[in-house]
């Protein structure tokens, strides 16, 4: 299994960005898709999930109404499409694959990918 994040990078304050997430080795028709972040000095954490198993997305409290999250299982593809960016959003930002249903729970997920940096700033 291959996770592969693809799209970080700069991004002024209110700008957006969308990130990718390329899976190889699952099929993300029968995989949850979590996305979380890790910021300098902090622990990582949760920003969202995507289960095409069950049909539900969800998103941390500080996210929502800005960031959506998708896929696309022509491409086996995952994406966060991140908008209204702000500061406190900068973080190295990865996905992460586990069977079927989504967790808060970073032990769910039992492949992980790279990261990508997200910086925000003017």
């Amino acid at each position: 299994v291959q996770l592969v994040e693809s799209g970080g990078g700069l991004v002024q304050p209110g700008g957006s960005l969308r990130l990718s997430c390329a899976a190889s080795g699952i099929t993300l028709d029968h995989s949850a898709i979590g996305w979380f972040r890790q910021a300098p000095g902090k622990e990582r954490e949760g920003v969202g999930c995507i289960s095409r198993s069950d049909g539900t997305t969800y998103y941390t409290e500080s996210v929502k109404g800005r960031f959506t999250i998708s896929s696309d299982n022509a491409k086996n593809t995952a994406y966060l499409q991140m908008d209204s960016l702000k500061p406190e959003d900068t973080a190295v930002y990865y996905c992460a694959a586990a069977p079927y249903y989504c967790s808060s729970f970073r032990n769910h997920y039992g492949h992980w990918g790279q990261g990508t940096q997200v910086t925000v700033s003017s």
